[in-house]
């Protein structure tokens, strides 16, 4: 029976490996990213043999020809490396993704999955500053939070539930970290409903979007543009509460939300928190600890690290 022994949710942004020199908020920048290395820390000392990282895919692996809600990545795993995060193929267990894919499957989340995987950042950013130097075998687990209609917040945590479940009748003793990566509040200069874009922009972008298997890099400059142009949208409250509902084990409570309404409090680019409900799920909801609340204009998100430890050891 294998176990998952630690949670970690920690945001991402491309633009902390682009635009670090053009940082205002240097503190800010400097506790978040202290923190992502506190969280690789408590990690290592969890003492994994595997990592399930929930997140979401940027148009470089889905487009809209195809996009499920949910995608185990089962087989080969290959970093797109766009803005300096990781390229290239990922150590992978494909045995073990397959058994919890299929599990998941029997206890009635239908997961896609992908015997070749492209994935961006939404999870080789947390590969980079998560995992660096650990050489642990990876499991993505895909969650669609940009082409509407979305997975709901529920449905979400209902896969968390059944991922843990899953792990424990996986044959073998290993340990899982369960990572999630995205969030926390912000708006991208994307299309709220792809279907009517506003604009030259929002039409390229889903033109991207349709069209950009295979060659995604043909987009990727004048995208790239587009969101560095972007003016910052970030809502602290919002994520100051998200984040104390993390430390008190209340995260279940945003199972209820809709998608109008997340995307109300948190922006578009908060639907990510999708995959933070996934991890809390999946650790019971535990009470967690916050590493690090920053809001960082410079790099258009509210970027936040916890860890949840089902030890009970919050450190």
């Amino acid at each position: 029976m294998s176990d998952i022994v630690l949670g970690v949710g920690a945001s991402h942004s491309t633009l902390m490996n682009t635009h670090w020199d053009q940082v205002v908020h240097t503190d800010r920048a400097e506790a978040f990213r202290a923190a992502l290395g506190t969280a690789r820390q408590r990690i290592a000392d969890a003492r994994p043999d595997i990592v399930v990282i929930v997140g979401s895919n940027h148009f470089r692996g889905f487009w809209l020809d195809l996009i499920p809600a949910f995608t185990v990545g089962v087989g080969e795993v290959d970093a797109a490396g766009e803005a300096g995060t990781p390229k290239g193929p990922q150590r992978t267990d494909p045995a073990f993704a397959q058994a919890l894919a299929a599990d998941l499957v029997e206890a009635g989340t239908e997961v896609a999955i992908s015997a070749r995987l492209q994935i961006d950042h939404g999870q080789s950013h947390a590969i980079q500053y998560l995992l660096d130097g650990l050489d642990l075998p990876v499991v993505p687990l895909v969650v669609n939070v940009f082409a509407r209609p979305l997975p709901t917040p529920a449905r979400c945590v209902e896969l968390g539930e059944n991922l843990a479940a899953a792990v424990k009748r996986t044959a073998g003793d290993r340990r899982v970290v369960v990572i999630a990566s995205g969030g926390l509040s912000h708006q991208l200069p994307w299309p709220s409903d792809w279907t009517d874009p506003h604009g030259d922009d929002e039409a390229f972008l889903v033109d991207a979007w349709i069209n950009g298997r295979g060659e995604w890099e043909r987009f990727d400059k004048r995208r790239r543009e587009i969101i560095v142009a972007a003016q910052a949208t970030i809502f602290p409250e919002f994520d100051r509460m998200f984040l104390d509902d993390l430390e008190h084990g209340n995260l279940r409570r945003y199972a209820a939300m809709t998608a109008d309404e997340l995307e109300a409090a948190a922006g578009n680019g908060g639907q990510e928190l999708r995959t933070w409900l996934v991890m809390a799920a999946a650790l019971g909801f535990v009470p967690g600890t916050t590493l690090a609340y920053a809001p960082m204009p410079e790099w258009l998100t509210g970027m936040g690290v916890a860890v949840l430890d089902p030890s009970g050891d919050g450190r």
